[in-house]
């Protein structure tokens, strides 16, 4: 049912530090920009193939202490399989929706209240074309 770990969202206090630091020192690609209102709101890193951490810039006043993970992400072949067999379990979760980087996703939470988003890529993922994504919300 669950094909990888798709992502990590972090948060940021300052995007241009953390690029530096996750590509200029450790090596890793930028996949695609976050742009919101016109602006860099975030990037994607490339870990290994289909393998990312997600960034947003933080506001670290709405920020909880020491939250820096956001939610995490798995990839998975149908996601309408997956939320279907997660409503039989009695979880609650989110109708399909296109993301506004073209991926399928649902999202729920684990018992804990860490929030898990669930992608299906398409042939127009920012994640497979590399495509900027416009973000509204």
């Amino acid at each position: 049912m669950i094909k990888a770990l798709a992502h990590v969202c972090l948060l940021s206090r300052d995007l241009e530090r953390t690029l530096d630091f996750y590509c200029g020192t450790l090596g890793l690609q930028k996949k695609f920009d976050f742009i919101r209102k016109g602006e860099l709101f975030g990037f994607y890193l490339e870990v290994a193939p289909n393998q990312f951490i997600e960034v947003f810039k933080g506001d670290t006043a709405a920020e909880p202490q020491g939250r820096r993970i956001t939610h995490f992400c798995l990839e998975v072949e149908n996601i309408g399989a997956v939320r279907e067999k997660l409503v039989s379990h009695g979880i609650v979760v989110t109708e399909k929706k296109k993301g506004s980087d073209e991926s399928w996703q649902i999202w729920c939470k684990d018992p804990d209240g860490t929030d898990i988003e669930f992608h299906e890529y398409t042939a127009e993922s920012s994640q497979i074309t590399g495509t900027r994504c416009i973000v509204t919300w």
